[in-house]
């Protein structure tokens, strides 16, 4: 059995936050949304002391590289649709 670790990081600027408070309301949609519909763990790693600045750690685990890929790649592109802010840079990882 073949045990697939996918990490996905993803760095946000949210220029309209104007407050720590504004920024995390955003933060916490984001990982609501994410979090209720697949099954990863995901956090805020980095700039929790920043109004306009995120980064989000995603993980997940699986049997299937291809499964793996795809469902991050699909996380992806639903953090990419939020018009909320804009994404600065982004890495995916496979252990």
């Amino acid at each position: 059995m073949q045990l697939i670790v996918g990490l996905l990081t993803v760095d946000i600027f949210i220029p309209a936050a104007s407050s720590l408070k504004e920024k995390r309301a955003i933060v916490k949609s984001v990982k609501d949304k994410i979090g209720n519909k697949f099954n990863i763990s995901i956090a805020e790693i980095d700039y929790q002391d920043k109004w306009q600045r995120a980064r989000f750690g995603i993980a997940q685990v699986g049997n299937n590289y291809k499964f793996v890929e795809s469902s991050l790649m699909t996380i992806f592109n639903i953090i990419d649709s939020y018009g909320t802010f804009q994404i600065i840079d982004h890495n995916f990882e496979f252990i």
